[in-house]
């Protein structure tokens, strides 16, 4: 097709064409903005990259070395940027590669649209080569998800899937494309999806609930604010300052809320969770009224529901009701996207101040910073620490970098010690946990925000879940920088075994591979600190690079991250050793 019949496709969605299904795939995802995808060709998907071969100039197609990499960078995609990210693969196996990604930015909020080859509509059901039931098996880790027989199907099916990706409480989407409704023709058009009978993404906020939470909160002597990642997503950040600044309320956040207020901010009393600042933690279990503005009250926050703000009012401000007296009982439930619910919540606060109830923030942090912040970012010790490495990142970065972790003990640390002075910031996988995040994530991260400083915080376990990824850095040159944070153990597993296993070690402790070499043979730059003194020369160096670099630190084998609540405890059981 030629360069005038695109525009003209691009401008008026209502043009017909008659083209195949394969072409109409990457008309709608034009349609829907999309310039960049993730992906790995194979025989289902074929007449699909056949087709995007002919719109390279606009559609930017990445192909990673592993399809879980191609979710998970769509997901850092989609996380920084705050679009859809998109992800492709053929059938069978690369179909079920998408899985752990699907099912990381099903838990975690992410807005993703997958699509897969299938088998041929004949074939359906017969065991045919690469054939498998991915509806089926994405079902409980997608939003929504469909399969497509006939190529008249598309325009639709992807219009609904791009909508509802994004609207409301975000998430994954799949949808599957049998290879003959690829092949085949038909009159083409296309209609953004606005609406869906039913489904009703962004619940109306009832402003009694408002003025309830309003009147609750005028009269707290010790309220607190716990926010979460529904702050980001609904593009709430200036509403929640301010109302955190009128109301004089200490709050703290979780790991996926982390950015949306900046760190420095003297409010933001730190993050709350099995290893978040003691303050919060503990307070929790002392505040009169407690407000929950887009979190989800997860086990890993709450610890035992059985104590957890027994004493406070709970106010809930959520977009998705599900989450309404799942885990915590709720007083006022506010409804809603939290943009709008908090501009209506605001005026109706007195300007006040909790001075003496912030004190006990600061009185508590600075037993925490005594018994272990200290510690960890100026230690005495022999062995570098992790929490000396972040605090080296932000010594270099100033707070700007987009900081993205992998899931483990240098996971805790970056949270709690990154400086973070910009939204969208704190990019790691939350709900689902998921070791080998990182790497392909930050990929997507960078592509998406090519301006921003872009560090990856990976541990030795996780970075080889998805090394192969350095290929695909290396054939984008994708200027990421990597920090790979190396105890030679699976550190958080060992901690526990330390703590409630009598240090028996089973099956945790690492023998690695020559890190610097392997990233040298993808021509990546790569520097290994063994020293203390060689650490801020190293960290100066692979920030001020240009391109992507790989920086290996030798940490303490055996160093711990606290505070930490036991599993099943109370937040107020809180160790800090």
């Amino acid at each position: 097709m030629d360069t005038q019949t695109i525009k003209k496709q691009e401008n008026n969605t209502q043009t017909t064409m008659r083209i195949t299904g394969s072409e109409a795939i990457i008309h709608c995802l034009l349609a829907e903005g999309v310039d960049i995808l993730y992906g790995y060709p194979g025989g289902a998907i074929m007449p699909v990259y056949d087709e995007l071969y002919k719109f390279k100039d606009q559609i930017h197609h990445v192909l990673t070395r592993h399809e879980q990499g191609a979710a998970h960078a769509a997901q850092g995609y989609a996380r920084i940027s705050g679009k859809v990210g998109v992800a492709m693969a053929t059938s069978g196996p690369g179909a079920t590669n998408l899985i752990t990604g699907i099912a990381d930015a099903q838990i975690d909020s992410t807005p993703l649209v997958c699509i897969t080859g299938q088998v041929a509509s004949h074939l359906l059901g017969s065991d045919a080569f690469q054939e498998t039931d991915i509806v089926g098996i994405s079902t409980p880790v997608t939003k929504w998800n469909c399969q497509v027989t006939k190529a008249s199907q598309i325009p639709e099916a992807i219009a609904k899937a791009f909508y509802i990706a994004r609207s409301g409480r975000p998430g994954p989407v799949l949808v599957d494309i049998t290879k003959d409704a690829q092949l085949e023709e038909f009159d083409f058009k296309y209609e953004k999806c606005t609406g869906i009978r039913s489904y009703n993404p962004v619940p109306a906020t009832d402003t009694e609930a408002v003025k309830e939470a309003a009147k609750l909160i005028n009269a707290a002597k010790k309220p607190m604010i716990v926010w979460g990642q529904g702050v980001i997503l609904g593009k709430a950040e200036a509403e929640l300052k301010a109302v955190i600044e009128k109301a004089g309320i200490p709050s703290a956040w979780t790991i996926l809320g982390a950015s949306a207020v900046p760190t420095s901010h003297p409010l933001n009393v730190g993050m709350v969770g099995m290893h978040g600042n003691y303050a919060p933690n503990v307070l929790t279990n002392q505040c009169d009224v407690l407000i929950a503005i887009g979190m989800r009250f997860d086990d890993r926050v709450t610890g035992s529901l059985n104590t957890y703000a027994k004493q406070a009012k709970v106010i809930h401000f959520e977009i998705d009701p599900a989450e309404i007296d799942k885990n915590v009982k709720t007083d006022v439930a506010v409804l809603g996207n939290s943009k709008d619910s908090l501009a209506q919540l605001l005026p109706l606060l007195d300007a006040t101040s909790h001075d003496a109830w912030l004190q006990e923030f600061k009185d508590l942090y600075a037993v925490e910073y005594e018994k272990v912040i200290k510690d960890d970012l100026t230690p005495t010790k022999e062995g570098i620490t992790m929490g000396e490495v972040i605090n080296q990142i932000n010594k270099e970065t100033k707070g700007d970098a987009a900081i993205v972790s992998d899931v483990g003990q240098h996971q805790m640390i970056a949270c709690r010690y990154a400086d973070f002075n910009i939204t969208k910031s704190n990019i790691t996988s939350g709900g689902l946990g998921t070791m080998g995040f990182a790497l392909p994530a930050a990929i997507g991260a960078k592509m998406a925000a090519p301006d921003r400083e872009v560090v990856a915080i990976i541990g030795d376990g996780g970075y080889q879940m998805n090394i192969q990824e350095l290929g695909t850095i290396f054939q984008q040159k994708t200027p990421v920088k990597i920090v790979v944070l190396n105890n030679e153990f699976l550190g958080m597993v060992r901690q526990w075994q330390q703590l409630f296993f009598d240090k028996r070690y089973a099956s945790t402790e690492m023998t690695n591979p020559n890190f610097v070499a392997i990233a040298e043979g993808y021509y990546i730059k790569a520097r290994k600190v063994v020293k203390r003194e060689e650490l801020a020369e190293a960290v100066k160096e692979m920030i001020a690079s240009k391109e992507s670099y790989f920086l290996e630190v030798c940490v303490e084998k055996e160093g711990n991250v606290f505070p930490m609540i036991p599993t099943g405890a109370s937040v107020s059981e809180v160790r800090l050793s």
